[in-house]
């Protein structure tokens, strides 16, 4: 499946989908947008579930009450398409020279070197 850009703006409103499952409108604005008062929060979070909704990244529940949203992309599947496409636009498409740049940077814990070495290691027995 190929992903619309999806902004930092809406990219915050997806991140407390994922870690909530779902949510109203106004437990989006109070928490994406504490600082700000509720309803101009309100109406900042409405225009970017709409814009969410017309790029296939969310879906609403509408019924007795609040309205529920719920993310249907999942974050591995963002992720893993954005870095397709800053690969296409940086390497040719190659995802070599992405990950390579990220392990050279050092910035892996040991923990992370280990899950990266456990996964290059199941990959590898999968593939002839």
């Amino acid at each position: 499946m190929r992903y619309p850009d999806v902004t930092d703006a809406e990219l915050s409103i997806l991140e407390v989908l994922w870690s909530q499952q779902s949510a109203t409108l106004r437990q989006l604005a109070e928490t994406v947008y504490s600082e700000k008062p509720l309803a101009g929060a309100q109406a900042t979070v409405a225009k970017l579930l709409e814009r969410l909704e017309a790029k296939q990244c969310i879906s609403r529940k509408r019924g007795d009450g609040p309205q529920q949203f719920y993310a249907l992309v999942d974050r591995d599947s963002l992720i893993g398409w954005r870095l397709q496409t800053v690969a296409n636009q940086l390497c040719e498409g190659s995802l070599s020279p992405l990950l390579t740049n990220l392990v050279k940077a050092g910035k892996l814990s040991a923990r992370e070197r280990k899950e990266l070495s456990n996964l290059l290691a199941q990959v590898t027995q999968q593939k002839p």
